[in-house]
């Protein structure tokens, strides 16, 4: 693709999305939201293949649909209440179609269909910014209007993506979808969260936004798609090998990394509004996710690639340069557990 017109795609991209997050009107919101659509579409195509072209076209599909149900929604409130303030949502229904409609953008179960067919047809580049960027302006939507939601429908749909995310990774070999599942598994957590305290759930966004961008760096070099890619890691890249581990524990959420934080901070803090069922499904679901994040533990640390030689490591790596900002991204989703007690200050 041209330079400067990839480049007038990222800006429309990045518009988009600052858009939506600094908008109180639904109008701007809605437009802000279709820009950062329409920009997505040719990211998805920068490899033109008929892999590519299905993944753009499903995706427009969805986010399609869901604008049409959004704007319907929008229209129906402002029949009811005169005002196009998206705090005030006056009419049921409307808050109804208007969740519905997000969650189908934000990739929730049970609408979540897309997001792993999407994910898999794409790059890695065009894949994490799908997981990660694109997330950012409907969960600034359901923040702004998480009073008018119901809680009830919201749970439901939280607890079906973390079981979803959790079961749909199990049996995958393709990286991207696994990073897919995943993805939706923490909207999960997001989402059962944000109604009872949304600080958390920006806390939540802001470490899984970490993780999973620092996984696909990681994963960017050798261009491993596949965990059969992820058995040449400790051969070639032993570093490479020794950080994906660790990035893999801490989106599993295991307790002195990062990923412990929010799942711990959300627990407790569903405990205190005498919820015990639910976040104990919560816990147990999230082991599905750790199972599988520890399936590609053994693919890239445990398993060596045979050779007929008695050198394990290679003598010579061919000379990669790291994508930038890799060391910060991956030391912030790994070790910011001792700032705990201010975050739970400010929480």
């Amino acid at each position: 693709m041209n330079p400067a017109t990839l480049n007038i795609i990222m800006l429309t991209l990045f518009s988009g999305t600052m858009i939506t997050t600094l908008s109180s009107h639904w109008l701007p919101a809605w437009m802000g939201l279709e820009m950062n659509m329409f920009a997505m579409i040719p990211i998805l195509m920068l490899k033109h293949n008929p892999r590519s072209t299905e993944a753009a076209t499903k995706y427009f599909l969805v986010q399609t649909t869901a604008s049409a149900l959004l704007m319907m929604a929008v229209m129906i409130n402002f029949m009811y209440s005169g005002q196009w303030t998206i705090m005030k949502i006056s009419n049921p229904l409307a808050a109804h179609i208007m969740t519905i409609s997000i969650t189908m953008k934000m990739g929730l179960a049970p609408f979540h269909f897309w997001v792993p067919e999407v994910t898999q047809g794409t790059p890695l580049l065009p894949g994490m910014i799908l997981l990660t960027w694109q997330k950012l302006a409907p969960v600034t939507i359901m923040c702004q209007m998480m009073t008018t939601i119901n809680p009830t429908l919201l749970l439901t749909m939280a607890v079906l993506s973390i079981m979803i995310g959790g079961w749909g990774g199990l049996n995958q070999t393709q990286l991207r979808k696994i990073m897919a599942y995943s993805s939706i598994a923490h909207m999960g957590w997001m989402t059962a969260i944000i109604t009872y305290n949304p600080t958390l759930m920006t806390l939540n966004l802001m470490i899984y936004l970490l993780t999973t961008t620092s996984m696909f760096l990681l994963l960017m070099p050798q261009s491993s798609t596949t965990t059969l890619a992820l058995t040449h890691t400790w051969n070639t890249m032993p570093l490479l090998a020794t950080l994906m581990t660790t990035m893999l524990l801490s989106m599993g959420g295991l307790p002195p990394l990062s990923g412990f934080l929010p799942k711990w901070m959300i627990i407790q803090e569903m405990t205190k509004n005498n919820l015990i069922v639910m976040p104990t499904m919560m816990a147990i679901l999230a082991l599905l996710n750790l199972y599988f994040y520890m399936r590609l533990i053994y693919s890239t640390s445990l398993t060596l690639f045979p050779t007929t030689n008695n050198t394990k490591i290679k003598w010579q790596f061919k000379l990669t340069t790291p994508p930038p900002l890799t060391p910060t991204l991956i030391t912030l989703s790994t070790m910011i557990i001792p700032l705990s007690p201010m975050l739970y200050i400010l929480k």
